[in-house]
């Protein structure tokens, strides 16, 4: 299953691997993952590492949601030998627009009546 996030267009979340095991037990990966952006209006900046990366929402809000929706997916290889048996998941982030804060109130000059 993917990893479903939600923010604004002002912000970026950081999703970290935590490898496992079919029971649950800590597993490594060999070398580093591999992340990208397969749609969608996002960015990404891994780790040097690639256990990590920021997953960063667009500026610009579509009036269309689906347009505001990144996927992400992170590939790695589960055999710590010689092989290569890759695994891999899937990051979704759903953007909506940043909402005022406060008004923003200003004063001009005073000015005679």
């Amino acid at each position: 299953m993917a990893l479903e996030l939600a923010c604004n267009n002002e912000e970026k979340i950081e999703v970290t691997l935590t490898p496992v095991t079919t029971t649950g037990k800590p597993a490594r990966v060999d070398g580093i993952p591999v992340w990208a952006v397969v749609s969608g209006p996002g960015t990404i900046v891994p780790a040097a590492d690639g256990m990590s990366a920021f997953v960063i929402s667009q500026d610009t809000i579509s009036t269309n949601p689906s347009e505001n929706q990144t996927v992400y997916s992170v590939l790695a290889d589960a055999d710590t030998g010689d092989g290569v048996v890759e695994i891999g998941d899937n990051v979704i982030l759903q953007v909506e627009g940043a909402r005022a804060a406060n008004l923003g109130l200003k004063a001009g000059p005073a000015v005679p009546k």
